[in-house]
């Protein structure tokens, strides 16, 4: 397949979806398998730096001297967790985020429906589900953010692919110029705003005594750091960083859609360019990242803004990596079972998302087994690759009955304002045949 033009400003609508006279949400028959195989790929990639959160001190997330053994295997999952996974997966499921948006409006429009209030009822309801979950579950809730971001980059829908990506890459730029000069202003903020900010990078051992007790505590313990660390989720992080770079990757991701990067229909070549952008530049960058924050001791003002620009680009290209390694393998015949087993998880993403947090907190939270602060990173990868096992084998079977992931269904059918059908009534689709799509 030859490379298409960033000029072009036609977009590779799927031919079911072309034809489609009904507005109703996506049937099996007309999904883009790749999509799936990318998202279960990505749903599953993140958990291996949740599972952190998850099981430690919050402040361990960033500052991995804070909290936790950082010798021997312990390091080693922790440099391999920051290389490979830390802020690639959720960017991977944010490029599918916007790819999702515009298929989305595709078809609305492509049947005489109202996409706009279909998109806008969508991230409503996304947003909504984003602080059910951070506020009575985890705060490490990421659904907010993709639904607020939602909101702005709907706008974008129309734009060639061109303009898609430079405008993903001002506000990528947008995000890390502001860190840097946050950074820039933190001695001159008053002495008493410093040491909080210190604090929470580097808590001392009544606040990790505090933190302990309340997620070892009952669910309504937890309340007490769960609601603060939400908030703070959805207001300064927010506006600080996680809502820039979340904006640009979905735009980077409406314009990858738009250039058929999702659809496995790229050449050989082309994916395997993206892999040797993350391997080759990506990769080594985050390293040298990694060796400077060591080599400063993990300083707050370097770590969190300056030092942690290495890997908030380097993620973009790890990210392309990935995605590249991905429709390589969707491309071709081999492990076909194990691909349908991750588009099974992809299909019902935002199921087995709540999953991992209800498997998770029960885990290591107070109203479940009370592991929280007392699993160490070799012991959480573990449990990493058995919920990995689980939702491999969870999510093909219940597909085989329903259509939907259980939350899948209720989003839709809020999205829509009508019961959607639940139970399967169609064939289940197979690798057999063209492998970008099955119709």
């Amino acid at each position: 397949m030859s490379p298409i033009s960033l000029r072009d400003r036609d977009t590779l609508t799927p031919v079911a979806e072309r034809g489609r006279e009904s507005s109703g949400p996506v049937a099996e028959t007309e999904r883009i398998l790749p999509m799936d195989v990318l998202r279960g790929f990505a749903l599953l990639g993140i958990l291996v730096m949740n599972i952190q959160l998850f099981a430690m001190v919050e402040a361990a997330h960033n500052n991995p001297t804070a909290y936790g053994d950082l010798n021997g295997a312990n390091f080693l999952v922790w440099l391999f967790s920051h290389l490979l996974a830390d802020q690639k997966f959720i960017s991977i499921f944010s490029m599918l985020f916007g790819a999702g948006i515009v298929l989305m409006w595709q078809k609305a429009e492509s049947s005489g429906a109202r996409p706009t209030l279909l998109h806008y009822r969508r991230v409503g309801w996304l947003i909504v589900f984003g602080v059910l979950h951070a506020h009575l579950l985890w705060y490490g809730d990421i659904l907010f953010t993709y639904g607020m971001c939602g909101l702005f980059v709907y706008l974008f829908r129309r734009k060639s692919p061109r303009t898609l990506i430079s405008s993903a890459l001002v506000l990528a730029a947008i995000g890390s110029l502001i860190a840097i000069g946050l950074g820039f202003w933190v001695p001159h903020w008053p002495a008493d705003i410093q040491a909080e900010f210190i604090e929470d990078w580097q808590p001392g051992p009544q606040s990790i005594s505090e933190e302990l007790a309340a997620y070892r505590g009952s669910w309504i313990d937890q309340m007490s750091d769960r609601v603060p660390s939400a908030l703070d989720t959805e207001t300064s992080e927010f506006l600080m960083l996680y809502g820039w770079k979340a904006s640009s990757l979905m735009l980077l991701g409406m314009a990858l859609f738009k250039l058929g990067a999702f659809h496995a229909q790229w050449s050989r070549r082309q994916y395997l360019s993206l892999v040797g952008a993350g391997l080759l530049v990506g990769i080594p960058m985050i390293i040298f990242g990694v060796v400077q924050d060591f080599a400063k001791n993990w300083d707050i003002r370097y770590g969190l803004y300056f030092g942690a620009q290495y890997n908030y680009w380097g993620s973009y290209l790890v990210a392309l990596g990935w995605t590249g390694l991905v429709m390589l393998w969707c491309q071709g015949s081999w492990a076909a079972a194990l691909k349908e087993r991750m588009a099974a998880v992809g299909r019902a993403a935002f199921s087995n998302y709540i999953l991992q947090t209800v498997v998770c907190t029960t885990i290591f939270y107070g109203h479940g087994f009370g592991y929280f602060g007392s699993v160490p990173r070799t012991g959480q990868i573990l449990i990493v690759f058995a919920i990995y096992a689980a939702q491999l084998v969870i999510a093909p079977l219940w597909l085989r009955h329903f259509q939907f992931g259980a939350l899948e269904w209720l989003w839709r059918s809020l999205t829509y304002g009508k019961r959607q059908p639940f139970r399967l009534r169609l064939p289940r689709a197979s690798w057999a045949g063209n492998p970008a799509r099955e119709t």
